[in-house]
């Protein structure tokens, strides 16, 4: 404990004292060693930058506490994922056998294909290869020895036409 500081040899008791116990509450908690690992980890950082305001008496509840919240605060977010994740299933799942949907499904991607295909040829190369293939305007100026300002001009000039096309289909409601 050479050339350390009185706060990093409070701190390194308070950790050596409650780590192993801290992860061991987490682990009963969640049943991962990876995320007990990771609560106990960030309360002991939160830990360091309160120092001066939790009193070492009180370190241990402070960090059980922080763990818990973290583990808590997790648990919730995961909730309102699943939650999402099974309302948009549903809808999936209804959409998916509604014939309805599954016809303008097929109109709309033959309009869309056909609007796409009626844009001027490097309009639609440049859309294209933004859209399908991800490049970044940048990249495509560069591989089309074009300026940056072009190839932003094409990709407007190509969403407001498809936009135009494709106006009656999206404003159906399903």
């Amino acid at each position: 404990m050479e050339n350390m500081t009185e706060k990093e040899i409070k701190f390194t008791e308070i950790y050596d004292q409650h780590s192993r116990a801290l992860r061991n509450f987490m682990y009963y908690k969640t049943g991962d060693m990876d995320i007990a690992n990771d609560y106990a980890q960030e309360s002991f950082t939160r830990y360091w930058q309160n120092f001066e305001k939790v009193e070492s008496s009180k370190a241990k509840s402070y960090l059980f506490t922080v763990a818990t919240n973290l583990h808590l605060d997790y648990v919730g977010r995961e909730k309102v994922k699943l939650k999402f994740q099974n309302r948009t299933k549903s809808n999936e799942n209804h959409m998916e056998t509604n014939p309805e949907y599954l016809y303008r499904t097929d109109e709309f991607k033959e309009r869309l294909e056909s609007a796409i295909s009626s844009l001027p040829e490097h309009r639609r190369t440049i859309f294209l290869m933004s859209r399908i293939d991800k490049f970044k305007n940048k990249e495509i100026a560069q591989m089309l020895n074009l300026s940056i300002k072009t190839i932003e001009k094409h990709i407007a000039t190509a969403l407001k036409e498809l936009k135009f096309e494709l106006n009656d289909v999206v404003a159906l409601k399903i």
